[in-house]
């Protein structure tokens, strides 16, 4: 494609996205077609990356493509250690696409659709993914280290350690409250827990695979780790359905707690490419198929959103919880726009990985 071509492309894309948006801004009806959304977000999102995010790259962080990664410089085989690129986002968009983006959204919609469409378009092109980017391109240059580590390079041992416990804490009440919802989710669902217990030992056969019987085989593994997976939802509505069976996946929410904790242990100290980064790879195809598979419906059935831009709970007085449009929709709307949570992963596992 020539480069008259492309400008002419990404100049109707920027048309298109700009009436898209004003379309959403701009209607005052009691409803609008979901397809403006989808359209909004692809030319946006599509822009940014295109334009902003390589201009962030050469110019302000100047990325050195010849400059080796901790992962090659301090390969152990446990933590740090050099993994396909798409595995290493397969992994990272796992671990930072969770119940966040869907239950914040969600309660966010008692503003309407305006407030949270919005703030989710300009905050994750202006905020979150520049947030990520320089967050895991420091820390990739400080041989992977973690956030609280470089604050405390930064501003000393005092200030730095407040920093590493503050984490600690934020990290407890979000895992907390993230779990809660995993939980709730499983508790007297056999096909869930069947289904979600089944992607830890399929996650460590694809592990293994990649790593040590087919080196390299990234796409064979992808290949043989989708079908599992898919067999694995559908062995679960399987077990939901047997007798017998549906009784060793029937459980309280307390077991289930448990077990989210075991699981959070043995992610820990196993080798990241064993279970963490496999299971995380594979789970993102459900992720992604599903979002893709959503928009295309959209695309096609174009249905209504029977739902004001803007109601009169932005006033506080909302059914499902008590807050002003300000600051609660960036509050709400955290996971899906900017979160500190997202620089977690971003100075965690991931630079260990690139």
């Amino acid at each position: 494609m020539n480069k008259n071509l492309k400008l002419i492309v990404w100049l109707l894309v920027g048309i298109v996205g700009a009436y898209a948006v004003a379309g959403i801004a701009l209607n005052r009806g009691e409803s609008i077609n979901a397809l403006w959304l989808i359209t909004a977000a692809v030319c946006v999102y599509a822009i940014a990356y295109r334009f902003y995010a390589a201009w962030i790259a050469a110019k302000v962080l100047v990325i050195d493509e010849t400059r080796a990664t901790p992962a090659e410089r301090l390969d152990n085989g446990r933590d740090f250690i050099p993994t396909n690129r798409w595995v290493v986002f397969g992994h990272h968009f796992a671990a930072i696409a969770g119940p966040g983006p869907l239950i914040g959204p969600t309660l966010a919609a008692q503003f309407g659709y305006l407030p949270g469409t919005l703030w989710i378009l300009i905050g994750a092109v202006l905020g979150g993914a520049v947030q990520d980017m320089v967050t895991l391109f420091f820390s990739t240059r400080r041989n992977g280290r973690s956030l609280g580590q470089m604050a405390r390079d930064e501003i000393g041992a005092v200030g730095g350690t407040a920093a590493l416990v503050g984490t600690f804490m934020i990290m407890i009440i979000l895992i907390a409250v993230l779990g809660l919802v995993v939980v709730n989710a499983m508790k007297h669902s056999p096909w869930a827990t069947s289904t979600v217990a089944a992607t830890i030992p399929i996650a460590m056969f694809v592990g293994i695979y990649m790593r040590n019987i087919r080196p390299g085989r990234v796409l064979e593994a992808s290949m043989i780790g989708v079908v599992l997976l898919l067999l694995s939802v559908w062995g679960g509505g399987w077990i939901n359905q047997h007798e017998t069976l549906r009784g060793l996946f029937d459980h309280d929410g307390l077991p289930l707690a448990y077990a989210i904790i075991v699981y959070g242990f043995a992610a820990a100290v196993l080798p990241v490419w064993l279970l963490l980064a496999p299971r995380d790879y594979l789970s993102t195809f459900m992720k992604l198929g599903t979002i893709i598979l959503l928009a295309v419906a959209i695309v096609i059935l174009q249905p209504e959103i029977h739902m004001p831009a803007v109601t009169q709970f932005i006033d506080g007085t909302g059914p499902i919880f008590g807050g002003k449009l300000f600051p609660f929709v960036f509050i709400t709307v955290a996971c899906g726009a900017i979160s500190g949570f997202h620089a977690l992963i971003a100075s965690g596992t991931t630079p260990k990985l690139l």
